[in-house]
């Protein structure tokens, strides 16, 4: 068996043509989306990233609404400049982007935010709603990968997903988010971690299985049940070389699984320009 490819790429370019669709209406109301980016100190990979965002914005519509703070920005400072954002009827979603500075706090930056433009889904306001099942910012990582699935036609209603990491950004939201009876959704989900003993036999019961601990190969082909959807969320580096928590032998047992480049990682911005928009329609109907 070799698995289908469920690849982000392709689909994260279908996405970015319908956001493009949904500014150009925005704009015929009168309403500019713009998505803004905080971006403190110079730490090369946080800087790469949010350019990334922002060449993703150009090529929708989106506008780009960016500061840079240096190394040295105190707690106030950068309160200051979330609150400046927060103001601005020109940023309809932002981002304080991470890790900070040692000396900096992130989780009250993070509470900061107006959780009406938290662009991550991941105030904890937007999360106490993914727990109730009311609508709001959906963490994007999760989101793209529960659309990945949809798209390539992997059955989840019903079936069994293993979800392997608890972090904040990916395992605990998506292992709620699957939960829930919507679309695309409504699974049976475990969620289990590096800690748990005799992970495989854990594995081999999952329809589908998340891996997002960050642990290179932690999945193995021996470890998969034929024929289940693999997606690799997790991922480390060795040198200059990304890994992801799927090792590549998967393929052979796996119906579908992402590759180990081109399959989550465009997903989760195109979900930040999804996340945007939405905030965008959100200013137009509170000003109609």
């Amino acid at each position: 068996m070799t698995a289908k490819v469920l690849d982000g790429e392709a689909l994260a370019e279908l996405m970015r043509e319908e956001v493009n669709a949904e500014v150009a209406r925005l704009r015929a109301h009168g309403v500019q989306p713009g998505l803004g980016t905080i971006l403190v100190g110079d730490d090369p990979a946080s800087a790469r990233y949010v350019a990334l965002k922002h060449e993703d914005c150009a090529k929708v519509g989106i506008e780009s609404i960016h500061e840079h703070l240096g190394s040295a920005t105190s707690a106030e400072e950068l309160l200051a400049a979330v609150r400046r954002f927060n103001a601005n009827p020109a940023v309809d979603a932002f981002l304080v982007q991470v890790p900070l500075p040692e000396a900096l706090d992130e989780f009250a930056t993070l509470l900061s935010v107006d959780p009406d433009k938290d662009v991550d889904g991941l105030h904890p306001v937007n999360l106490g709603r993914l727990v109730m099942g009311v609508e709001g910012p959906l963490p994007c990582t999760p989101a793209g990968i529960v659309a990945l699935l949809a798209h390539y036609g992997v059955p989840v209603e019903g079936k069994h997903v293993v979800v392997i990491g608890r972090g904040l950004t990916i395992g605990r939201p998506l292992a709620l988010l699957l939960a829930l009876k919507r679309p695309g959704c409504n699974a049976a989900v475990t969620v289990v971690h590096t800690g748990v003993g005799d992970l495989a036999s854990y594995v081999r019961q999952g329809d589908i299985v998340v891996a997002a601990a960050g642990h290179a190969g932690i999945v193995t082909a021996d470890m998969v049940k034929p024929g289940a959807a693999v997606v690799g969320a997790g991922t480390s580096w060795e040198g200059r070389k990304l890994l992801s928590d799927v090792d590549e032998d998967v393929a052979e047992v796996a119906g579908w699984m992402t590759p180990r480049l081109g399959g989550v990682g465009p997903m989760t911005r195109a979900m930040l320009l999804e996340n945007a928009v939405r905030a965008a329609q959100r200013r137009l109907d509170a000003n109609r």
